[in-house]
């Protein structure tokens, strides 16, 4: 399966590791927190830690620079306990230094590593939109236990 974020094949996802649940695939998946955040403000505030826990995990998404800077504010914002307006007002400072931050090159095309996670989107999924808070912040300190910096 392709679409336009992602390559599954026999039902995994080429770059993550996440395997395909109820016919959906990672990006699929992805798209279920994103829809549930609009019912609970909670949630909403956690935006920041969903999209860039999904993104870390599928750097295809990005140019080389783009990648090395979304990890850098998930770092910094991880270690400092940033909360969501300051982490948002350094990523605007951020992107101002950038020429391209998102791969220009078709998703078909795209270079793809597999990386093993212990968690992904599909955790969040399965955990569905009751456990979504608590997932996301386990989501986001299993990231940064595996991001080497």
């Amino acid at each position: 399966m392709v679409d336009n974020n992602t390559i599954m094949k026999e039902g995994i996802c080429i770059e993550c590791g996440n395997r395909e649940r109820d016919g959906l695939s990672c990006y699929e998946q992805f798209g279920f927190p994103l829809v549930w955040e609009h019912n609970d403000p909670k949630l909403y505030a956690l935006h920041f830690w969903l999209v860039s826990c999904y993104m870390i995990q599928h750097p295809s998404n990005y140019t080389e620079e783009g990648y090395k800077l979304l990890v850098n504010l998930f770092i910094d914002a991880y270690d400092n306990d940033w909360d969501t307006p300051y982490i948002l007002k350094k990523n605007r400072e951020i992107i101002k230094s950038v020429t391209k931050i998102t791969n220009p090159i078709s998703s078909k095309e795209r270079n793809r590593e597999l990386k093993h996670w212990s968690m992904t989107i599909g955790d969040i999924y399965l955990g569905g939109e009751q456990n979504a808070i608590v997932n996301i912040n386990k989501w986001k300190v299993q990231i940064r236990n595996e991001l080497k910096v």
